[in-house]
């Protein structure tokens, strides 16, 4: 069992031709429950951030207008994953076992990309002597 785990937030978009990662947020969880809590946090934080419930007060009025119902709907997928306890189950059994998790999400301008992946494994990985290819 892994028990320390390295968690990103990262958007990408494209910026004079060339695609740009935003990290938006990195947590050290000292455990896998706080991994999957903080990703699920992370997920709804974007969410809400993309898609705000008409009903909160501290956005103006007529400030949300609808879109296209074939447009794709990132706050739609991330509160999918966040409510879907046999996802979450997957997520946990491999981050247990030591393999990178990555979640992500797409609209027409921007990926939203949650990762986790174990310490112990990125510790494990650096003590493997690197592969070396014989040249020519």
């Amino acid at each position: 069992m892994h028990d320390e785990f390295l968690c990103h937030v990262t958007a990408y978009g494209v910026c004079d031709g060339r695609r740009i990662g935003v990290p938006l947020g990195t947590y050290r969880a000292p455990t896998l429950a706080l991994a999957l809590w903080w990703l699920r946090d992370r997920a709804s934080w974007i969410a809400e951030r993309l898609d705000p419930q008409p009903e909160n007060t501290r956005i103006p009025p007529h400030a949300l207008v609808p879109v296209a119902d074939t447009a794709p709907d990132v706050p739609r997928l991330l509160r999918a994953w966040c409510a879907d306890v046999d996802r979450q189950e997957m997520v946990a059994d491999e981050l247990a076992v030591g393999r990178l998790v990555r979640i992500a999400a797409s609209d027409e301008t921007t990926e939203y990309e949650l990762l986790a992946e174990s310490v112990d494994a990125l510790r494990m990985q650096r003590t493997i002597p690197p592969l070396v290819m014989p040249v020519g």
